[in-house]
């Protein structure tokens, strides 16, 4: 399991969303524009809620568990008196995503939507708590970028065996007879993160001791001290 060491406790940016290296590709096209600066002072946010904005990006598998745990995660945070949101990927496709479908493209325009989304809920103060397979590490780069300072990977990890026994929603039986096109692990690919900011090990650990180590790396990175 690997802690994050990019940030401090005491060393977060004052500033509020700062893009190092924007993508070319994603150039703004819209024309005399210009970022609108809030009165409200980004600290005095995160005064208010006791904690600093974030954005935790769970990726993994279907059937890993990610919304099992953001849901779980976001009742005991919220029950504690943080102000927290989960973005989950089925929920997203509902409205934002529902002109998407799963090719390549249009996954990187799914993860580069819910970045730009997530980062708004940070730079407010809050703690959102995405849930999104991502299978790509280009598309997940690009989402960090959305919101560097307060951006974590969790790499919510089980391996394709233990998550096609799952199957919660039937959706690997679909796959492997050819129902359903582009599904990760099965006839699309999934690039598993080389250097998450936190790894918990689902197909391993109960729900009760996945949720325990979220817990304990929400509390100690980003509760003011």
């Amino acid at each position: 399991m690997r802690r994050s060491t990019r940030f401090t406790p005491n060393s977060w940016p004052i500033c509020r969303r700062s893009r190092s290296d924007p993508d070319p590709s994603m150039a703004v096209k819209s024309t005399n524009i210009t970022e609108v600066a809030h009165r409200i002072d980004i600290q005095a946010r995160w005064q208010a809620n006791g904690h600093r904005g974030a954005v935790l990006w769970f990726t993994g598998l279907s059937g890993a568990g990610k919304t099992t745990l953001a849901l779980e995660l976001e009742n005991r945070l919220f029950n504690k008196g943080f102000n927290v949101y989960v973005l989950d990927g089925d929920n997203v496709r509902h409205g934002l995503s529902s002109d998407l479908g799963f090719s390549h493209s249009d996954r990187t325009e799914n993860i580069r939507r819910i970045g730009e989304v997530a980062a708004l809920f940070a730079d407010a103060g809050a703690i959102v708590i995405t849930a999104f397979i991502s299978p790509y590490q280009s598309d997940r780069e690009q989402a960090r970028q959305a919101y560097p300072e307060g951006f974590r990977e969790i790499f919510i990890d089980a391996d394709l065996e233990v998550c096609e026994r799952r199957d919660p929603k039937g959706l690997y039986e679909k796959a492997r007879k050819g129902e359903i096109p582009d599904f990760t692990g099965i006839s699309a690919p999934y690039e598993a993160p080389s250097n998450p900011d936190l790894t918990v090990d689902s197909g391993d650990l109960t729900v009760d001791e996945s949720l325990q180590i979220l817990m304990d790396y929400v509390e100690e990175t980003f509760v003011l001290k």
